[in-house]
């Protein structure tokens, strides 16, 4: 399976799971913008890129980078996200069909990995445990927007 059907299934996935949540989903046109969907939250909007997970068999940990990846024919080219490119990142398990929801300063702030531990012989849990379908933290941030009221009137804007 190459890594274009990975991160379609993983998209497909969050698809189903914010459905499932009452949510709207908008998908961007193309593959040029940094978030692969936005959530409809009652008219607040929540940018939200998807990564697949995988297997790195000697660690037993999931695995995903968190850079952006442009490809052509020849070249591939790998740049860091910024704070303003998405809202969160929705890190798929598929064989877990589980999700990691990253704020995006969380995520950006890994380097270029961040190892999903999904085993319980560790006896510390690691950071990212916080975040293992923390469905609950897109909710918050669509309240807080929903606070936030405009100082303009109706009319005002000169149209």
């Amino acid at each position: 399976m190459d890594t274009k059907l990975k991160g379609d299934i993983a998209e497909q996935a969050a698809i189903l799971h914010a459905l499932k949540r009452g949510w709207g989903v908008l998908r961007p046109v193309g593959d040029r913008l940094p978030d692969d969907l936005v959530f409809d939250m009652e008219r607040t909007f929540i940018k939200i890129q998807v990564k697949y997970a995988w297997l790195d068999e000697p660690s037993g940990n999931y695995v995903v980078d968190n850079r952006r990846t442009k490809t052509n024919r020849r070249l591939m080219l790998r740049e860091a996200y910024t704070q303003s490119d998405f809202d969160f990142a929705l890190l798929y398990i598929e064989k877990l069909d589980l999700f990691y929801i990253f704020p995006v300063d969380v995520f950006i702030g890994y380097g270029s990995e961040i190892h999903l531990v999904e085993t319980e012989k560790r006896q510390r849990k690691p950071r990212s445990t916080q975040y293992r379908q923390a469905w609950e933290l897109i909710l918050q941030a669509a309240s807080k927007e929903n606070c936030v009221f405009s100082p303009m009137q109706f009319g005002e804007s000169g149209f």
